[in-house]
């Protein structure tokens, strides 16, 4: 097996993704898109018609100046989407299987699907698939903003893209969209409408469903806790069971929780969770020492609630502080783009609300907001335990459903929609997208708030606050960014392992330094760096064969003299299914004979050949080959007595020369008595 990182992604939003060479199949773990890329194209600023006419104006006299960044320094033009670069080295064609394990992991699909000779197949679950499918038309749909104000592009390639503009860019924003060393400028692609198209290649699972790729892998998903629908991976086969760990939390407020126990004993993790809060946390090993059996210890360091805790804590925060703004005067704008974390943030501020005694509306501006709501409401095998009782006490899976109804909530498709514009009332809290500030009702409301100090904007950490409010300075409006659990914390990796029990681990490299396996001895841990290859040895000794009984009947055993092993010869079709491998009785025409040859191996010795010889009756000398080109071991036996004959003994081949048929004979059963034969 072989196993290589294509790129460690970048939190929850860039998922990392990787490539699995295992029986002779290439399967690709998600595909996903950077866009925090994004950042670098302009959201049509205002004042755009005289920068544009600036630059036009002066183009020839430009300079490479390094200077703090202005909303001018970024890329007006229609943005591209950055792919996994180092995906685009790969022969697509040699792709088998795709694994998607989360809505954000199957952005970058539609870019994949269309690549010629792409026919690879792809596993997904039911909720990650309609939730994917609704941020790619959501995506494509706030991107018509950008066409539909420059128009098509140049059959050329944007004029953006020469590398002479390039050069001009400021390194910040130059390093965005080359990479660190400048080649991942190939990575981006213009936005591509091909949703229907993708997932109508998709195959969509239930969490435990077992899939059969090609009769010999089980592909099996379980949930990862991270967020609705999203999983880890079960790859069961010839070579053993494979567990692919993506981001997972252990306690969810509102998706399924982690299914660790699924993939215990697994042979192999590959352990790809890179997006942990604490990576540079040094970790207390003592405690998790191979010689520490505490598992009721272990358990609970596992499941314990303090992580759901502090998140229920972070969304109580930032109600509070959007409370604070409105009670102000100010607005507040929440770009969030985590399906659980804008369910629960929508649940919170009601609540808060209630509490405050407020009555300011709440609008939900997206396309596919509607849709993604009532959908939420439906899906109650895919949630939590606690919102799977509300189903039974015949309440809402969540409390939009009831706030819709109690308008409380007001749903809009576009920020320009009339029955928006006739509703519309400030102070207010918005939910819209995108959270890279660059696309969508979220650039529109951006510029009608950065100026009130009053108002409020709602980040997540992983966005670079700095670069995503440049195009709307200078900006009065109060910034939060908040973090929220994007996989497990580094203090449960080790006990996780120790009661998963795997044989191999494959981890980051990067956290080497922060999580050390010195003192574990149940299981190997090897690690891994982004575009490096990794050889992964054999994790079964042998492997199962299920054998007809018409086949087993005829079995004739033979002791082998050296290791004590009983053998037998074997015959019939080789037939592979659902990832077992059988051996069934040849169609042969009746009164075919059953009788076969012997089969002998191994190099005989000259001695024992000599002494064989001897007892029966033949005798003759060794002549050493030392110019033989095969092996210095071969050797000549010359017969003198019955009659003249000679035995050629080389590494490939045996040859016995004589004129008697009868001496020859006997020469074969000395031979046949001093090697191993069946």
């Amino acid at each position: 097996m072989k196993f290589t990182c294509l790129c460690q992604g970048g939190g929850f939003n860039f998922p990392p993704c990787h490539i699995l060479n295992v029986s002779g199949f290439h399967v690709l773990f998600d595909c996903p898109l950077d866009l925090s890329a994004l950042t670098v194209f302009s959201p049509l600023p205002n004042d755009f018609y005289k920068a544009i006419c600036k630059e036009n104006s002066d183009s020839q006299n430009r300079q490479k100046v390094e200077k703090p960044l202005d909303a001018n320094d970024l890329i007006f033009a229609e943005p591209w989407y950055k792919t996994v670069n180092n995906l685009h080295l790969w022969n697509v064609s040699f792709i088998d299987v795709v694994l998607i394990s989360s809505p954000m992991g199957m952005l970058g699909l539609p870019f994949l699907t269309r690549m010629e000779g792409f026919s690879a197949k792809i596993y997904i679950t039911e909720a990650a698939a309609r939730i994917g499918q609704l941020m790619m038309e959501e995506l494509i749909c706030m991107n018509m903003e950008y066409r539909q104000f420059y128009g098509a592009e140049e059959s050329s390639g944007p004029q953006w893209m020469k590398w002479e503009e390039l050069e001009l860019l400021p390194s910040a924003l130059r390093k965005i969209a080359l990479g660190e060393d400048g080649s991942e400028l190939g990575g981006g692609c213009p936005c591509i409408a091909h949703v229907k198209d993708c997932i109508s290649k998709v195959q969509t699972l239930r969490f435990g469903e077992e899939a059969c790729y090609n009769g010999i892998l089980i592909i099996k998903a379980f949930s990862s806790g991270l967020d609705i629908g999203a999983c880890n991976w079960i790859i069961s086969g010839a070579k053993g069971n494979i567990a692919y760990i993506s981001g997972s939390n252990f306690a969810s407020g509102h998706a399924m929780d982690f299914d660790y126990r699924a993939i215990q004993g697994s042979d192999l993790i590959l352990y790809s969770d890179l997006s942990s809060l604490d990576s540079t946390e040094d970790i207390d090993q003592s405690s998790f020492s191979d010689d520490n059996n505490n598992w009721e210890e272990l358990m609970n360091s596992l499941s314990n609630y303090d992580e759901s805790v502090e998140e229920m804590e972070k969304l109580a925060f930032i109600c509070s502080c959007a409370i604070d703004s409105v009670k102000a005067g100010g607005s507040v704008l929440i770009p969030i783009n985590r399906v659980g974390v804008f369910l629960q943030l929508l649940e919170q501020i009601a609540i808060f609300m209630e509490c405050s005694s407020l009555k300011i509306p709440i609008y939900i501006i997206s396309s596919v907001a509607e849709e993604l709501l009532a959908y939420t409401n439906t899906i109650p095998e895919w949630l939590c335990k606690q919102r799977q009782e509300k189903l039974f006490s015949g309440d809402p899976l969540f409390a939009h459903v009831k706030l819709i109804k109690e308008k409380k909530i007001h749903v809009f498709p576009a920020v320009h929609s009339p029955k928006l514009l006739m509703n519309w009332q400030e102070p207010c809290i918005v939910f819209s997208p995108h959270w890279s500030l660059r696309l969508g009702p979220t650039i529109h409301l951006l510029r009608r708030w950065s100026g009130d100090h009053n108002s409020l904007l709602v980040l997540e950490n992983e966005v670079d606050a700095e670069l995503a409010v440049l195009p709307f300075k200078p900006i009065s409006m109060k910034v939060l960014q908040c973090s929220f659990l994007s996989g497990k914390k580094l203090q449960k990796v080790q006990p996780l392992l120790k009661i998963l029990q795997p044989k191999l681990v494959l981890f980051p490299e990067e956290w080497r330094t922060h999580v050390s396996f010195s003192d574990v001895t149940s299981f190997s841990v090897s690690h891994y760096s982004e575009n490096e290859t990794i050889h992964i040895p054999s994790l079964k000794e042998s492997a199962e064969l299920e054998i007809a009984a018409d086949i087993a009947s005829k079995f004739q055993w033979r002791m082998l003299k050296q290791k004590k092993l009983n053998i037998t010869r074997l015959k019939g079709r080789l037939f592979v299914n659902h990832g077992k491998h059988q051996l069934l009785p040849e169609n042969e025409p009746g009164g075919s004979s059953q009788t076969r040859p012997f089969l002998h191996w191994g190099s005989p010795d000259p001695e024992n050949l000599l002494a064989e010889l001897s007892k029966m009756g033949i005798n003759g000398s060794v002549e050493r080959c030392m110019t033989d080109a095969e092996s210095e071991d071969g050797f000549t036996v010359k017969v003198q007595d019955p009659e003249k004959s000679m035995i050629e003994v080389r590494a490939a081949v045996t040859v016995i020369s004589a004129a008697d048929k009868n001496l020859a004979s006997r020469i074969v059963k000395a031979m046949e008595n001093i090697l191993e034969g069946i």
